[in-house]
């Protein structure tokens, strides 16, 4: 977590949870640059899956991906990597170098959901994509207009965050199906609660900069990012589940 996240998205403070313009367009501000964020991902993961791209980051043998080259290994590890130094190294963050942090995290994880492109028709692949956005948008529904304060699932839902990409990078190595199965279902559980406590949790936000144009602007750029990440983790734990023709 960043220090601006420390600083300004703590869920102690004590908001008047009522509707106003002000929170109506910063709220706006965030789904709008979420939405151009999954717009760009899925152009990415199009290019990367149905375009000779594709060559550039998997290993290809009679149409089925058998690795990844030593590019796609960088790219697919480089958001977490990012996002951690950036949790170290941003200390004081400007509305440029946030949204150069978005914009980078979306591209990169854009040429990562090739693979489901790749693996399942585009049918499918367009099929769960929309039951993820129905869901994400009613669970975010519910953390915007909820009066309950959330705020104590949050440590809970962090640490099963954690559990669920170390058990991830164990599963790469043991190619277990049960525990890629116990994974995908946790990690639905995990991260639908995280859309609704990430919601909430920027409207604290929103309360807590009282006004700061500057600091408004790094809020877009980081909750578009929280929500875009919350929702890319639900698609594709969906995806593992409900995925249904491969090509």
């Amino acid at each position: 977590m960043s220090d601006f996240d420390r600083r300004y998205a703590r869920p102690a403070v004590v908001a008047d949870m009522s509707v106003d313009a002000g929170l109506r367009a910063f709220m706006l501000g965030v789904y709008n640059k979420l939405a151009l964020g999954l717009v760009w991902s899925g152009a990415l993961a199009y290019a990367f899956a149905y375009t000779p791209l594709a060559q550039v980051f998997y290993q290809m043998s009679g149409g089925q991906i058998v690795g990844l080259t030593g590019l796609g290994v960088a790219i697919r590890f480089a958001p977490l990597v990012i996002i951690l130094g950036a949790a170290f190294l941003m200390k004081n963050p400007t509305p440029r170098s946030a949204g150069l942090l978005y914009w980078s995290i979306v591209s990169l994880l854009g040429a990562s959901l090739s693979v489901w492109f790749v693996i399942y028709e585009l049918g499918s692949v367009a099929q769960v994509f929309f039951i993820t956005a129905a869901a994400f948008g009613g669970l975010s529904l519910v953390g915007y207009t909820t009066k309950r304060d959330l705020s104590a699932f949050g440590a809970f839902l962090i640490m099963g965050m954690w559990g669920l990409i170390i058990a991830s990078i164990v599963n790469m190595f043991m190619h277990s199906s049960m525990i890629s199965w116990i994974v995908s279902v946790l990690g639905v559980l995990v991260f639908a609660g995280l859309t609704a406590w990430d919601t909430q949790r920027l409207k604290m936000t929103y309360y807590h900069l009282g006004g700061d144009s500057a600091a408004m602007s790094v809020a877009t750029n980081y909750g578009a990012l929280t929500l875009y990440l919350d929702f890319i983790n639900l698609f594709q734990f969906l995806m593992s589940l409900m995925g249904g023709n491969r090509r």
